[in-house]
């Protein structure tokens, strides 16, 4: 039996093999909905009820289903989280603003 993968779907399955975490969402998971960055680095995230999120805290909350779309993935020592590849780019993480975060809120 021949098996065979679209070139979209190989390119989505190789890329959710870089995930070390899929977890499944909650039917009221937030979606994230902007980056909040520091010197280009991500260090938090808006969620779609507007409540900002500091990304190690992003990573428990997706381990507990409270974030729909992403998965958990890490470079080295650190965890980040990464969208689970669906075939588009528009709802990549990346593609994302960037949302500022006022100091005395923090």
């Amino acid at each position: 039996m021949a098996f065979t993968l679209e070139k979209n779907e190989l390119t989505e399955a190789l890329a959710k093999n870089t995930l070390d975490d899929i977890p499944s969402a909650n039917p009221n998971a937030q979606k994230i909905t902007g980056l909040v960055k520091k010197s280009g680095k991500v260090k938090g995230y808006r969620l779609s009820d507007d409540t900002i999120v500091e990304k190690k805290d992003a990573i428990k909350l997706a381990r507990q289903g409270g974030i729909a779309g992403v998965g958990i993935a890490h470079r080295g020592d650190t965890e980040y989280l990464k969208s689970i590849p669906d075939g588009t780019e528009d709802n990549n993480l990346s593609h994302l603003p960037t949302v500022s975060v006022d100091p005395a809120t923090k």
